[in-house]
């Protein structure tokens, strides 16, 4: 006999506390405990942050800390890598909990690092994209050091168009038109 899992509202997770640090996403009203990122992944999203401060304040970088709801089935809760904010939506958060809830502003760009393995690419080449487009985040990277490739999405009419940067080729970045790095910078940041 199958005994049904209690599925969470958006309030209750926002609520749940279990006595530990572990971190959740929520997805479709189940908790999805987060397994802390391999030193790699953590070096390339500092890397990022640290390049990302060079065109923009710290107060609108978020590295790890602040959740994201976005609409799936049910109600989701993301927790990215890195996000860029933009002022309006820094003064939405005003010092309270780090949760940009539907009424927010979208962030003005989001950056996953993959881990490795089927589920952690579904999640963040397939459903992150949807959830995120959906959010309305104008730029989505996609950091994939397993496959030596930096995928970048722009937000065009409710539709990410897809580029692909590898190598020495440069990035380019509506959000960061200046930004130089190239694929290669950004995924040797994070060998040992």
């Amino acid at each position: 006999m199958t005994t049904a899992v209690k599925k969470l509202t958006l309030e209750e997770y926002l609520a749940y506390d279990n006595g530990t640090d572990t971190k959740y996403e929520l997805v479709d009203g189940e908790l999805v405990e987060m397994p802390p990122e391999s030193d790699r992944n953590n070096l390339i999203s500092l890397y990022l942050l640290s390049q990302f401060l060079k065109f923009i304040p710290i107060q609108l970088i978020r590295h790890k800390d602040t959740e994201l709801v976005v609409i799936g089935n049910r109600t989701r809760v993301r927790l990215p890598d890195l996000m860029i904010l933009t002022q309006e939506l820094f003064e939405a958060i005003a010092g309270r909990r780090a949760t940009i809830t539907p009424d927010m502003p979208s962030p003005a760009m989001v950056v996953e690092v993959v881990s490795p393995g089927k589920v952690n690419e579904d999640r963040d080449y397939r459903y992150k994209r949807s959830e995120y487009a959906a959010r309305g985040i104008p730029e989505y990277w996609i950091i994939d050091a397993y496959k030596a490739r930096i995928t970048l999405l722009i937000l065009v009419d409710g539709l990410y168009e897809e580029s692909v940067f590898q190598g020495t080729e440069p990035i380019k970045s509506v959000i960061f038109p200046v930004l130089d790095l190239t694929a290669t910078q950004v995924l040797t940041a994070g060998q040992v």
